[in-house]
């Protein structure tokens, strides 16, 4: 175990794991140091394990790679095991692990999301940029518009909304200015090539194969901002570093594995929550670098469609269900807490599939609980354990 990894990457996969080579090799060619990575990998017992464990020797990184028996395992070994119900079957949401396992592990002061089908730009030092996000103090742009909503593609024009974002708050009215940053507790950076959209917006740009022909470049994220407090954006975790202290309030939601068939808004969801902690804690989220290239395959845009329809409803209407809730609270968990408890609650019966945000509801609370056992049982367990 290196003393001086304190940095936890992690990248759900179960087909291009070897997208995490070139994320090591561009932070070789800026002079990054990889002794501070650690790199979980989190699979499915389908998936080639073995090929995963060889890369990270071949690269001398020190890391893990879960699949379910593998998650399952180490859940038991640190009497959690009643929680695995917290990870979904096959589902992006499965970076909640992740997140439990940096929780477990408190050397680790960073985590780093990417999606395996994604890669790191030549010219921007991935790992540097986003710690210097996450450092950063001073004026950066500040946006807001009258819908409380930022499109963090509103710099490009393509005219374009990514994924999660309400079909409520568009043709917003963007103010810009600029207001001193100081505590950053996450950077988010954007992605060229296939933008991150939903489905119904893929389909309107005419794409049936769930990519949309309207790429993005370089040149439409011009520069780094965040959103004004009360306002909120989407946070999508296929490019994003955060610090470890925001755990407890960035949970990555039961999606997919549930009897109401909700899916593809784990972390749209999440990033709501995180927004609305940071808001009453003062903190902020940086946007726009590093830039990653989105080389997403083709699929059908209506199995998506699909795996998104029994929760847009829902998505128009969580965040105002969550504006307002936990603003005395003093820590992410008690904002979290304060969100969980609204939404196990509450009766959302007039909306389609309402019963599932008071599922949301419980799973959240615990989240909570299943991070108090692991901080309460924390043990100096080797981190490749």
């Amino acid at each position: 175990m290196d003393p001086n990894q304190d940095i936890c990457l992690v990248v759900p996969t179960v087909r291009e794991y070897e997208c995490v080579r070139s994320y090591l090799e561009n932070a070789r060619r800026h002079g990054f140091d990889t002794d501070r990575l650690f790199v979980v990998l989190v699979a499915e017992d389908f998936c080639d394990v073995d090929g995963m464990r060889e890369m990270l020797a071949e690269e001398g990184v020190d890391g893990a790679v879960f699949d379910g028996s593998g998650r399952e395992e180490w859940l038991e070994a640190r009497g959690v095991g009643e929680y695995g119900h917290l990870i979904p079957a096959a589902s992006h949401a499965q970076t909640s692990f992740g997140l439990l396992y940096v929780w477990a592990n408190d050397r680790f002061d960073y985590c780093v999301f990417v999606d395996d089908d994604t890669l790191p730009h030549g010219e921007d030092d991935f790992f540097g940029t986003h710690l210097r996000n996450l450092d950063r103090e001073g004026p950066v742009e500040t946006v807001r518009s009258d819908e409380s909503w930022v499109n963090v593609l509103y710099a490009s024009d393509a005219d374009l909304y990514p994924r999660g974002y309400p079909y409520a708050a568009m043709d917003e009215t963007v103010e810009t200015s600029t207001e001193p940053v100081g505590d950053v507790v996450a950077s988010q950076g954007l992605w060229t090539n296939v933008p991150d959209l939903d489905a119904v917006r893929i389909l309107m740009d005419g794409d049936l194969e769930g990519q949309a022909r309207t790429r993005t470049t370089p040149e439409d994220f011009p520069r780094e901002f965040v959103a004004a407090e009360g306002q909120y954006l989407t946070v999508c975790s296929m490019n994003l570093a955060f610090r470890r202290e925001v755990i407890p309030a960035f949970y990555q939601l039961p999606m997919d594995d549930n009897e109401w068939d909700v899916g593809r808004f784990d972390d749209i969801w999440s990033g709501v929550f995180l927004k609305r902690a940071c808001d009453v804690l003062g903190k902020q989220i940086v946007n726009g670098r590093p830039l990653c290239e989105h080389n997403k395959a083709p699929r059908s845009t209506f199995d998506d469609l699909a795996n998104e329809v029994a929760g847009l409803e829902l998505n128009e209407h969580l965040w105002e269900i969550v504006d307002g809730v936990g603003g005395d609270a003093d820590s992410y968990a008690e904002v979290f807490g304060a969100i969980a408890d609204e939404l196990a609650a509450g009766d959302w019966s007039e909306y389609e599939n309402g019963a599932f945000l008071a599922h949301v509801g419980e799973y959240m609370r615990d989240w909570l609980d299943c991070l108090d056992a692991l901080e309460s049982t924390r043990t100096p367990v080797p981190a490749d354990d």
